[in-house]
């Protein structure tokens, strides 16, 4: 059985351990199922036991994974809550955070690296983020709205930086390209606003339990229309796969309640039981610890990233904290909003392949966000507190669906 083979049956099996895991040290400990992830996926790559090499299945998979994380990101965003204000505030937060990103890469590698640097600083994790608010039941409280609106900006903004920034078209034709890209994603927003939604939504439920899976189809189909739109207008694949979410929203926005929830739960499912998985476990994989220990320039590197990170993006999320929120809960917010791997991955792959930075600086970046996906959730969680402290007791029939 050579390498491809074994990981077809080592990544469902790693899979299937992950939250196992995370259940059995969560008597003693909340660690998000993203931890063990990748410290699995590390674990069987080249970098210790050998087991698992990347390939081009593997990588294929791990593309489908990380567009499915955004498509959720953008599908979990309620435009109306993060507008005004509380949008505007997140950008001013993010603008200032790529600036002091670029700041710091200038130091340490002037040129297009700062760039590189400046965006992968700027970056939070919202996809990796929703789980876990969601299993902490933050959703719906101003805190997690604030971390919605700073998340939804910080995965955006950098979208639109890469497409700009770090396109392989001079600057002023990507930004173009981009603006074209934006005018038909528009268009597709005002046509998904438009839709008689009765023929649409009728056809969604009639097959909700049937092999056609009408609903899930289309999901996917939205999902590969837009990342290849993405990809053909030379553009970063997650911005069409963010843009998918969103349209996706939209289009479920006057569903029936109860058939919304269905939808929405096999669509998690295909995401977070299946696809998301794989990225996570095959950025583990593909995590080039030899360029780190190796190189004690690059491997210093990573917790000054892991810092920087928590500085610049935790001081500029206080611009968005909720009102009357205490020293615990903008300390929170600050960690949370520290929290990135999926742009930093993606913008690391850029610079290196684009020669604008070194392997080993993009291994620190790569390895300060899987730090960062290690530790500041946990912190953030642990810092904001259960929240059956702050809501008061679950009903009893939730408490009982919950212990079963």
């Amino acid at each position: 059985m050579d390498a491809s083979d074994l990981a077809l049956v080592l990544i469902p099996l790693l899979a299937v351990a992950a939250p196992l895991l995370a259940r059995g040290v969560r008597p003693v400990v909340r660690v998000p199922i993203i931890v063990f992830e990748l410290v699995l996926g590390i674990l069987v790559g080249p970098a210790v036991l050998g087991w698992v090499e990347p390939g081009p299945l593997l990588d294929k998979l791990s593309d489908f994974g990380l567009a499915a994380l955004f498509f959720v990101a953008g599908s979990e965003i309620d435009f109306r809550a993060v507008s005004g204000k509380p949008l505007a505030r997140a950008s001013l937060g993010w603008i200032l955070s790529v600036a002091a990103g670029i700041a710091l890469g200038f130091l340490l590698a002037p040129g297009e690296g700062m760039v590189v640097i400046g965006i992968a600083l700027s970056s939070t994790a919202l996809g990796t983020l929703m789980p876990i608010l969601r299993d902490a039941r933050e959703m719906d409280t101003p805190f997690g709205k604030a971390i919605s609106v700073i998340g939804a900006v910080g995965e955006f903004l950098p979208l639109i930086a890469i497409s700009i920034f770090l396109s392989t078209r001079a600057t002023p034709i990507a930004a173009a390209v981009l603006l074209g890209f934006v005018i038909l994603a528009g268009l597709a927003v005002l046509l998904a606003r438009r839709i008689p939604p009765g023929r649409l939504h009728g056809l969604v439920r009639a097959t909700l339990h049937t092999s056609e899976q009408f609903a899930v189809r289309f999901v996917l189909l939205l999902i590969a229309a837009l990342v290849g739109l993405s990809v053909m207008l030379d553009l970063d694949m997650l911005l069409g796969a963010f843009v998918a979410g969103a349209i996706w929203r939209i289009l479920m926005a006057r569903a029936p309640k109860k058939d919304a929830e269905v939808v929405e739960s096999k669509i998690e499912a295909i995401a977070f039981g299946f696809l998301v998985p794989i990225f996570f476990l095959s950025t583990g994989v593909a995590l080039d610890l030899q360029a780190l220990v190796t190189s004690p320039a690059a491997l210093w590197l990573v917790p000054v990233f892991l810092i920087a990170m928590l500085v610049i993006r935790g001081a500029a999320a206080q611009v968005s904290a909720p009102t009357g929120a205490s020293i615990r809960d903008r300390a929170a917010l600050g960690f949370l909003a520290a929290t990135g791997l999926p742009i930093i991955v993606a913008v690391a792959a850029i610079g290196v392949d684009q020669h604008m930075i070194d392997s080993g600086m993009g291994a620190a970046l790569v390895g300060a966000g899987m730090l960062s996906v290690l530790i500041y959730p946990l912190v953030g969680i642990t810092l904001r507190g259960e929240r059956s402290r702050i809501t008061g007791p679950k009903p009893a029939d939730e408490r009982i669906q919950g212990e079963l």
